[in-house]
């Protein structure tokens, strides 16, 4: 069974998302209980499933993967089978940073990065179009990135 999660709680974790590298030592102080206290109070929020995985966030135009493309895909047939073949296919493909079921015009968005545009159409055409039941793809450089990766507010 999962418990509440209180102030306490709520601070640990923006703090955590603001820094996850924060020692344990530095975050009990910062809200105000034994590093003890702290320490299990984290080792729970994990436990819990409510703190998913730390990890580093690596500025992209350092390892060469400045470009950043949506693409929207619309499947031939909207069936649990096209649909389960797709997202298998798609997990596959280590240039896709993200992938989302959606409703509306598309049936996935996918969050690309490659490291230019000569990049991304030989990854299209030898991979994205390759993909079951896929009838369209539309793809949308992204010229600017507003907010990335922004801390869950709650």
């Amino acid at each position: 069974m999962k418990t509440e999660i209180d102030s306490i709680d709520r601070k640990l974790l923006k703090l955590l998302q603001a820094d996850g590298r924060m020692s344990n030592a530095d975050l009990a102080e910062k809200i105000n209980v034994s590093p003890a206290t702290c320490h299990r109070r984290t080792q729970r929020l994990f436990d819990e499933g409510i703190i998913a995985n730390v990890r580093a966030n690596i500025n992209p135009d350092a390892v060469g993967r400045g470009a950043l493309v949506v693409v929207g895909a619309v499947l031939e047939r909207s069936t649990p089978e096209s649909f389960a073949a797709f997202e298998d296919a798609i997990s596959k493909f280590p240039f896709v940073l993200e992938c989302q079921c959606v409703a509306g015009d598309f049936d996935y968005l996918l969050k690309v990065r490659v490291r230019d545009m000569a990049d991304f159409n030989r990854l299209h055409r030898q991979q994205l179009l390759t993909l079951p039941n896929v009838r369209q793809l539309r793809s949308f450089f992204v010229l600017k990135e507003v907010v990335v990766n922004a801390p869950l507010d709650f």
